[in-house]
């Protein structure tokens, strides 16, 4: 039987050991001597996200951006561009901030910075720190933009949509960070050991009261979700210091979101996207690549 400690470890292997794969399969593919047109579908998804425009679940991976409408379904393909988009965030109505790689026939900087999509996904602009930053986690809360750069294994923090920023000294490598919507000063941060909490915009950090690392979502102040390496969902209504378990998301999540206190979303490895209308109790497939 795995102890918490090995399976924090073996799962924080496994996130490294698909990010590198992912670092292989995009130099393959730029360096391929005749580009295939076979679609791989929304493969490796890094981030979820539901535009308030219509309710879409927008499914960002390392071949681009995918939308399932909300009557469920396969998921489609936004536009043309397959950039590998591993930092997504819904901001407002049709109206995204990404990072990642480009697309390998651009000729764009390895490094995108903060990007940004004001018409749904269809087009990518730069917003700052072109060729200088890969956000890894990337969670807004109006104006307010934490990043953790996986680049530099630093966190950053914008107060005007990313415009500008200040650096903050992470707790750690981060797997996630979630912010309370009502108070965006406030943060949970889940590293590869523990979670830990900060009331000051990232500049201080405290332990969670026995909290296991997870992939997190807030979607009010008392509901705060986790999903631990095995899909194992808790919540917590005291921003991470206690938890009460709820359902499973049937595997190893690869990416996590919250629309409200009972709307969910969850990626599984295969891009598979699972969803629960109760509060992370039960769980039904969404989308499927």
């Amino acid at each position: 039987m795995f102890s918490w400690s090995s399976r924090q470890l073996l799962w924080l292997l496994a996130l490294v050991a698909l990010a590198v794969g992912c670092g292989e399969e995009r130099q393959r593919a730029s360096s391929a001597s005749q580009p295939s047109t076979e679609d791989a579908g929304p493969i490796h998804v890094h981030g979820l996200g539901v535009n308030p425009k219509d309710r879409a679940l927008y499914i960002a991976t390392h071949t681009g951006l995918f939308r399932a409408a909300e009557a469920g379904g396969k998921a489609e393909r936004v536009g043309d561009d397959q950039q590998d988009t591993m930092g997504f965030t819904v901001v407002g109505p049709d109206r995204f901030l990404g990072s990642g790689h480009p697309d390998p026939s651009q000729d764009l900087p390895p490094l995108l910075g903060l990007i940004r999509s004001s018409d749904g996904g269809q087009s990518w602009e730069p917003q700052s720190l072109s060729g200088e930053a890969d956000f890894h986690v990337l969670r807004s809360a109006g104006e307010r933009v934490y990043g953790f750069d996986a680049s530099n294994a630093r966190l950053l923090m914008s107060s005007d949509g990313g415009a500008s920023w200040t650096q903050l000294e992470p707790p750690g490598p981060l797997l996630d960070l979630a912010i309370d919507r009502e108070d965006p000063d406030k943060l949970v941060a889940s590293t590869d050991q523990l979670l830990v909490t900060s009331a000051d915009q990232g500049k201080s950090w405290k332990p969670a009261f026995r909290s296991d690392p997870g992939l997190l979502a807030w979607p009010s102040p008392e509901s705060l979700y986790r999903v631990d390496g095995t899909g194992q969902v808790s919540v917590s209504d005291d921003a991470g210091n206690g938890w009460r378990p709820r359902g499973s998301i049937g595997g190893q999540p690869a990416a996590f979101t919250a629309v409200d206190e009972r709307t969910l979303y969850a990626a599984l490895p295969d891009g598979t996207i699972m969803g629960s209308s109760d509060g992370g109790a039960a769980w039904r497939v969404r989308s499927r690549p």
